[in-house]
């Protein structure tokens, strides 16, 4: 869910991502505040990439009086940076256009990358012209109320895992999966998306850094630098990674998490679907997070938010399945290209 105050310019630039809006709502500044904890009029679209509803959705939040102006402009590894990650047919189309956005038109647009990884470790024996290497090459674009994550495939597809269809200009996908950056020991600040929303942990926390390519040019990272990492994935789809990044005991930060709630602009909440509200409710109380009661959203959804001790935001929605068919096993599967 992404604050803004006013939402045309918004809809223009994500409809070149392929987002349309599939749905509109009104709030009241009283039912917003009431909802959201925010005194300010609401206007809320959602969108989705396609036809695809079973991840990847987008929400704009239209403020009539904004907070503040969210986490902004930042460096990489602040605190309460939210990133949002897409496939691509092509990374060098994009890299071009934000530097055309940042040199040509003014905007602030910070670029990282793009940087190639072997992600898998599928490139076997001598590269020559038939055995090509495989991996992926990904950038990061941070900016003022938005920021992106974009790969390209080399070698192989994940099926539900990126999917880009002709309706999109910029030939990108839905959102894949979310990069957080949060304050705190990540095995203690993320357990609850183990043991509260389902979700099936990848790894204990980790060190990784500027040793590794892809780390190294996404966040860059200079000589030495480090961050704790831990990624979640669902047990429902193959799509729709959580990935959290931790300078915890290792560096100092810059924590701009104050600024990363409802109200704001930028990426200030995320949400979830359920098909048991109760009982994520009730394991959401059981683990001491506090969690606002079920209430109708501005969709007439049961839902419930509530923030985590790594300070995401969540609205956590009463939905019983979705149109798309959601991929369930993983997949990697050769290409030739």
């Amino acid at each position: 869910m992404v604050g803004v105050s006013d939402a045309e310019p918004a809809l223009t630039y994500f409809a070149e991502f392929g987002f349309t809006p599939v749905a509109k709502a009104e709030l009241t500044a009283s039912q917003a505040n009431a909802l959201y904890g925010v005194d300010s009029a609401l206007t809320s679209w959602r969108l989705q990439n396609g036809e695809i509803d079973s991840h990847g959705l987008l929400r704009l939040l239209q403020w009539d009086e904004p907070t503040g102006p969210g986490v902004g402009l930042a460096p990489p590894e602040t605190v309460g940076v939210r990133m949002a990650v897409m496939r691509t047919r092509d990374i060098f189309r994009l890299v071009d256009v934000f530097a055309d956005l940042r040199d040509g038109a003014g905007e602030a647009w910070l670029l990282a990358g793009p940087v190639y990884d072997d992600l898998y470790n599928a490139t076997e024996g001598a590269p020559s012209i038939v055995n090509r290497r495989v991996g992926v090459r990904e950038m990061a674009v941070y900016g003022q109320w938005f920021s992106h994550v974009f790969f390209q495939r080399y070698g192989y597809v994940i099926p539900g895992y990126g999917m880009i269809g002709d309706h999109s200009p910029l030939g990108t996908s839905e959102f894949t999966h979310h990069d957080f950056f949060v304050a705190g020991n990540l095995g203690e600040v993320t357990d609850y998306y183990e043991s509260v929303f389902g979700f099936v942990s990848e790894n204990d926390p980790v060190i990784d850094g500027a040793w590794q390519p892809g780390p190294q040019a996404i966040f860059m990272m200079a000589p030495g630098r480090s961050h704790w990492y831990r990624g979640f994935v669902s047990p429902n789809n193959v799509s729709g990674k959580l990935k959290f990044f931790s300078l915890d005991g290792l560096h100092e930060a810059d924590d701009r998490s104050e600024r990363q709630r409802p109200g704001e602009i930028g990426i200030t909440l995320h949400s979830l679907w359920t098909p048991r509200l109760d009982l994520v409710h009730r394991l959401a109380v059981e683990a001491g997070l506090a969690p606002g009661p079920i209430t109708a959203n501005e969709f007439e959804e049961p839902s419930f938010l509530l923030r985590g001790p790594d300070g995401a935001h969540w609205q956590l929605i009463q939905r019983e399945s979705s149109v798309w068919p959601a991929v369930t096993e993983f997949q990697l599967l050769d290409v030739n290209n």
